[in-house]
């Protein structure tokens, strides 16, 4: 579940990165997936603006698609390229025994 906590944090996280460079990856559907170098251009309350350096068009994203995953962005910090929010870990359940 999304916390309102999280969307604050990932807000705050992007409003500092105006104007760095990302890759954006995401799905377009059928086993199709995209991978594109980008630039984060501005960032809003409910969306942030990205420009793609291949064909210079802006896209909008929501901080939903990054949190729910249906984009992944990485961002590079001047010598490699690092996920904006970690990967998730699964931890396997124990079963209940009656």
């Amino acid at each position: 579940m999304i916390c309102k906590s999280d969307i604050l944090t990932l807000k705050t996280n992007i409003f500092e990165k105006v104007g760095q460079k990302i890759i954006v990856k995401g799905s377009l559907g059928r086993s199709r997936a995209f991978e594109k170098e980008a630039t984060i251009e501005k960032a809003y309350p409910n969306i942030f603006v990205v420009k793609y350096q291949e064909n210079d068009r802006n896209v909008t994203y929501s901080y939903t698609d990054v949190l729910t995953r249906t984009v992944e962005v990485d961002v590079f910090n001047g010598e490699e390229y690092s996920p904006l929010i970690p990967p998730i870990t699964q931890e396997k359940r124990k079963r209940k025994s009656l």
